[in-house]
């Protein structure tokens, strides 16, 4: 339809500021909103019914038979997809070839090593908490000895004012 890029929002913004006012500005943007909003839902609406008369009449079943039957066609005319349909068919039939009987040596064995995954995430978490508390209690210390280095400084007098101090 029409593309509003970020410069003509802009433009519309600053003309509307001048021609409406700041004072009623937002209540104009909030009045645009809704109608907006409302075109969207009637638009939402008439879509959803458009597709279910479309589904009573039959349309989705004419389509798919002409998907169907223009399959082997495009199969012929574009190999790639051939190819990369193949290939999806072939992972899916692997996939499910891929759960395991858990009383098989294979599901023990793929139950054993999704155990030890998980004993590794949790150490690996352990760890990880470990090194932020250490990290966390070193800038603690760090900032407890600025506060002490402060004080001091501020408790002992400098040499200009024991200068001052003396005459």
């Amino acid at each position: 339809m029409f593309d509003l890029g970020l410069p003509e929002l802009l433009v519309i913004g600053v003309v509307a500021l001048i021609v409406v006012g700041p004072k009623d500005l937002p209540v104009m943007f909030r009045t645009v909103g809704r109608f907006v909003g409302k075109a969207k839902g009637m638009a939402r609406e008439f879509s959803s019914a458009m597709n279910q008369a479309a589904d009573q009449a039959g349309v989705k079943d004419v389509a798919d038979g002409l998907k169907n039957a223009t399959d082997g066609l495009n199969k012929v005319s574009n190999p790639m997809k051939a190819a990369t349909d193949a290939i999806k068919d072939t992972t899916d039939d692997f996939k499910k070839s891929m759960s395991f009987d858990p009383d098989s040596e294979t599901g023990k064995l793929a139950a054993e090593r999704a155990e030890a995954v998980e004993k590794i995430r949790k150490r690996t978490e352990e760890v990880g908490q470990a090194k932020l508390d250490a990290e966390a209690k070193a800038r603690a210390e760090e900032a407890a000895k600025a506060a002490d280095a402060e004080a001091i400084a501020e408790a002992t007098p400098s040499a200009e004012t024991a200068k001052k101090d003396k005459a």
